[in-house]
Order: C-alpha cells, then sequence, then structure tokens
C-alpha cells in the first residue's frame, strides 16, 4: 500500500484524478450490474429473452461505440467527452432502479453502455498524455485502482441489496453524480500542441484502420481478451460444477482473487518485468502465462457438498484458485506494457481513436471466443472429457503469445516503451 501511495503521489493531479475517476466508475459498475439480472428476472418478472435483451444492449452499445467514443475524444477533447459519459452513466443507472417498461429499460440500459464507450478510450488516451513516458508505470498504479473497483463494488452493492435495489442504483447513480461534478470543477483542460489531425471522422477513421502494425496488434491480443474473460464465463461454470452447492460463494471468492492478485503485486509485477524484459516480451510471457493458467484445471476433481471435509473441498477448489491466481498474474504482466504499445503504435496522434478501434476488435473477439468457449464447453461436457475446455483456452493463450512474439521479430511492434507525441 505504501509503494502505490508513493507512486501515485509521483504523479501529476490530472494522472491521479484519472485513477480515482476509474475506482469510482468501476466500483459503481460493479455495485449494481452484477444484480441487474436477477432484478429484471425476479424482481420484475420478465421473461430470460427480456433479461437477456437489456443486458445485450449494453454491451452492444459499449462494444460498438468506442470507436466512436475515441474519435469523439480526440476531435472534441478528452475533458468533455469523459463527463458526458459520466451523465449518461448517471441517468442511465437513476433509470433503472425507477423503471419498469422494456423500452424504457433498454434506453437506460443502452445510455450506461454508450456511456462507458465515451468514457473508456478517453481516459485511457487523457492518461497516456498526462504520464508522457511514464506511461507504463502509470498503466500499472492505474490498473491498481481498476481491480479495487471491481472488488470493492459487488460487496458495496450486496449489503445495499439486503435493502433495496432501487438503493443500489440510488446510490450507484450519485456517485457518478459527484463524479461530474468533481470532473467539471478539478479535470483540467489540456491544450493539444500536436499538429491538427487533417480531415473529417472518416480520415481519422482511415487513419487507425490503415495502422497495419496497430491492426495486426490488436487482432493478436483477442486471445488475451477471450482467456481474462473466462473469469466471467468458464470459471464460474466450473465452480458451479465442483460445488454446486455453493457455486455462487465460490464464484465471488474467485473474484477476490482475481482482484488481489491485481491490487497487491500489480506495481511489483509491473517493475520487475520491466527491469528484465522488453514491452513486447513481458506481452508474450505474460499471455503464455495466462494460458498455462488453465492447465491445473485438466486434472479434474470431485464435486463437493457442504457435508464434505475440508480436506476435499481444499482438493477440489485448488486448481481453481490456482487459476484464477495465476490468470489474475498474467494480467498483470501483460496489461501497462500492452497499453502503453497501443499508443506507441498510435505514434502519438488519435490515441483515443486507436484505443476505441483496439476495443472495438478485442470486445468482437470476446463475443465470438465466448461463444465457441461454450461450444467447446458444452461438447466436452457430452464426451465426458471436461479437460478438453482447459486444453483449448492454454492453447488459444499459446497461440496468442506466438502471433504477438512474431509480431516483435518482423518488427510490426515497437519492442521497447517510446513517448508520445502529444504532449500537455
Amino acid at each position: 500500500m505504501r509503494s502505490l501511495l508513493i507512486q501515485f503521489r509521483s504523479f501529476n493531479g490530472c494522472a491521479r484524478l484519472l485513477m480515482v475517476q476509474q475506482f469510482t466508475i468501476n466500483t459503481a459498475f460493479y455495485m449494481l450490474m452484477p444484480y441487474l439480472a436477477v432484478h429484471l428476472a425476479d424482481g420484475l418478472g420478465m421473461a430470460a429473452w427480456a433479461v437477456g435483451l437489456v443486458l445485450g444492449v449494453r454491451n452492444f452499445t459499449q462494444q460498438g461505440m468506442f470507436l466512436i467514443g475515441g474519435t469523439l475524444a480526440d476531435r472534441i477533447g478528452y475533458k468533455p467527452v469523459i463527463i458526458t459519459g459520466c451523465v449518461l452513466r448517471t441517468a442511465g443507472f437513476g433509470l433503472l432502479g425507477f423503471v419498469d417498461s422494456l423500452p424504457a429499460l433498454v434506453m437506460a440500459s443502452a445510455a450506461t453502455g454508450f456511456a462507458g464507450a465515451l468514457f473508456n478510450p478517453a481516459v485511457r488516451a487523457y492518461l497516456a498524455q498526462e504520464a508522457g513516458d511514464r506511461r507504463v508505470e502509470a498503466f500499472a498504479a492505474f490498473n491498481v485502482f481498476y481491480q479495487a473497483g471491481m472488488f470493492i463494488g459487488p460487496l458495496v452493492g450486496l449489503a445495499l441489496l439486503a435493502a433495496d435495489f432501487q438503493l443500489v442504483c440510488t446510490v450507484a447513480a450519485l456517485l457518478f453524480l459527484a463524479l461530474t461534478v468533481i470532473q467539471l470543477r478539478k479535470l483540467p483542460v489540456r491544450t493539444n500542441r500536436a499538429p491538427a489531425e487533417r480531415g473529417g471522422v472518416l480520415a481519422n477513421w482511415r487513419t487507425a484502420i490503415g495502422n497495419r502494425p496497430f491492426l495486426l496488434f490488436s487482432a493478436a491480443m483477442i486471445g488475451s481478451y477471450v482467456l481474462s474473460f473466462q473469469v466471467y464465463l468458464a470459471l464460474p461454470l466450473q465452480a458451479h460444477h465442483v460445488a454446486p452447492d455453493s457455486g455462487d460463494a465460490v464464484t465471488t471468492a474467485l473474484f477476490a482473487v482475481s482482484a488481489a492478485v491485481a491490487v497487491a503485486g500489480q506495481l511489483k509485477i509491473t517493475t520487475w518485468a520491466r527491469a528484465r524484459w522488453s514491452a513486447q516480451r513481458a506481452i508474450v510471457y505474460g499471455i503464455a502465462l495466462m494460458g498455462a493458467a488453465f492447465l491445473p484445471l485438466t486434472v479434474g476433481s470431485t464435486a463437493v457438498t457442504q457435508a464434505s471435509g475440508l480436506l476435499t473441498w481444499t482438493a477440489a477448489l485448488a486448481p481453481l484458485v490456482m487459476a484464477v491466481a495465476l490468470l489474475g498474474l498474467g494480467t498483470a504482466v501483460v496489461y501497462p506494457f500492452e497499453m502503453d504499445t497501443v499508443v506507441s503504435l498510435a505514434g502519438g496522434r488519435l490515441i483515443a481513436t486507436h484505443y476505441g478501434l483496439y476495443n472495438t476488435v478485442s470486445g468482437l473477439g470476446i463475443t465470438l471466443g465466448n461463444l465457441a468457449t461454450g461450444a467447446v464447453w458444452d461438447a466436452a461436457q457430452r464426451l465426458g472429457r471436461p479437460e478438453l475446455t482447459w486444453w483449448a483456452l492454454a492453447t488459444t493463450g499459446g497461440m496468442c503469445a506466438g502471433a504477438v512474439s512474431l509480431l516483435a521479430r518482423w518488427g510490426r511492434a515497437p519492442s521497447h516503451p517510446q513517448p508520445a507525441g502529444v504532449t500537455s
């Protein structure tokens, strides 16, 4: 904690505000979203297809609009886009707790999704600009705040849920409202001293899409996002398979382990990796570790019940805990260098647009990867070979790491961090 505080204080006030902002965003988001499906199904009595529609609209509007959000941030500035996103999230979260018609819920869900598409690329581009040649360190500290919000959010939401779901929505909306007011007053307005980008929006998009090294890197990194998303898909499925009577509790514990790895170890992991490896080598090794994280699960385990003994529980859950810890460790290795590489490949131009396109590519990859993972899971269960799912994910990690390594060898990605071409 002391090292985090020292690192945090070493950045300027704007970078510190962006880090605290991300903690608040994640706290508010994760105190509400994990419980929304249950509220819609049980609280409002909606059909499963309607619940899926509401949740799907949020994901689609966020993933599908990242490029729009990044483009707006580059064209009109980071601050107004970030504030607009927070205002939209305030309205969307407020509506989710107080409307019960499907059209209104869809509108609220779309607002929350578009809000994320606005502020996510803008925040990362803004942080990269403020950090200058300390981008790797800045993104390492940023990830600590990011993960801490993911950890605390569900706990706060669970406590408030004991009273009422509307209270959860109200508190989440108030957090975003407070964040909006603080940003209006404290977030600096920077003047971009880089040469103005020529042409309109389509010209900017052609610049990003025509950046072949960047596109190749984005495609190569899809596998890492598929792997990291398994905290929400394959690993909870395995938790319910191993502990059918306590699946939700085990899943919550897995989230805690994943967040704890990043919160406790991110800065030391990044310092250690940076002293030994180039940016690309750190990414390759980190992704390889993410793939290897699923190997402990290939051993298999026996289902346990609440009546099972401590030793049986330990043997059953140890592979799951090990997998989540290794996955979190690999992600912690990759993230700061990955974010820095995006800026380097952008050449300091249209950084938010590049982040937006990068998020869109990864979002599409996650969708397709989840479909493939679900299909493999179902087939493996039918065949009585559950280990096939974990071998498939481990192979995905190896292929992804190999692709990034090839790009580095071909000179398609910078092997060392480079300062951004945009200053503030």
